[in-house]
């Protein structure tokens, strides 16, 4: 995990949450700087809308980051953009940015970046994204897509799920889209896992709910 959290109670429980759930928080460095909040208010439809605070999250620096060539990066652009570029400068391995919210991206991005990750809305706000190598869009309860250099190579159905709470779904597709793939798993599969992962993810009240291995997503063929 890189990031930054403040010097407080906040910042110190994040870091012991992370922590235990067998999180390499060396790079997690804490900063003089209140830990990034988000105020998040979830619906009777289980939709949500989230007021966030960055705090110590303007803080993140590389200094002293080294990646290596078999780790996988995810980003997400909630972080300053410059660190995303640097990100994209200095990491040799696969590359995936969950681009949200969404601002125009620079040219060198879009040819480094392996994988892009965003929903319907997003897609449309970023039409550049037509010419990245590979972009992922989520539809929400109707499943995602899977697009290289614009042309559709995947599609997924949603998996059906009482929703509770969607807010982390997004996040939890994302995650499971990165390690199936990076594991091998042909695009449709991989997708399909990351649909059966974010169907998961909103059936549980928690923000952060437990999983069980990508295995059990993945599809039976």
């Amino acid at each position: 995990m890189v990031g930054a959290v403040g010097d407080d109670a906040d910042g110190s429980w994040t870091r012991d949450e992370m922590e235990r759930a067998g999180v390499d928080t060396t790079d997690l460095r804490t900063v003089d700087a209140s830990t990034g909040t988000a105020l998040i208010v979830v619906g009777s439809d289980a939709e949500n809308q989230i007021a966030v605070c960055p705090g110590a999250n303007d803080r993140v620096t590389l200094d002293g980051v080294r990646f290596r060539e078999d780790e996988a990066v995810l980003m997400q652009l909630e972080i300053a953009l410059s660190i995303v570029e640097e990100v994209a400068a200095t990491a040799p391995g696969f590359l995936a940015v969950n681009a949200a919210p969404a601002q125009p991206l620079p040219e060198a991005l879009l040819r480094r970046v392996d994988l892009f990750i965003v929903n319907e809305t997003e897609r449309e706000l970023m039409p550049e994204l037509a010419d990245a190598e590979l972009v992922a869009v989520t539809y929400g309860a109707a499943g995602a897509a899977l697009y290289r250099r614009g042309d559709e190579i995947a599609r997924a159905d949603g998996v059906p799920a009482e929703a509770v709470n969607t807010v982390g779904a997004g996040d939890a597709f994302c995650a499971a889209l990165v390690l199936a793939l990076r594991a091998g798993h042909a695009p449709a599969d991989a997708l399909e896992a990351a649909c059966a992962v974010g169907s998961a993810a909103v059936s549980h009240l928690s923000s952060q709910p437990p999983f069980e291995h990508l295995d059990r997503y993945l599809p039976m063929r």
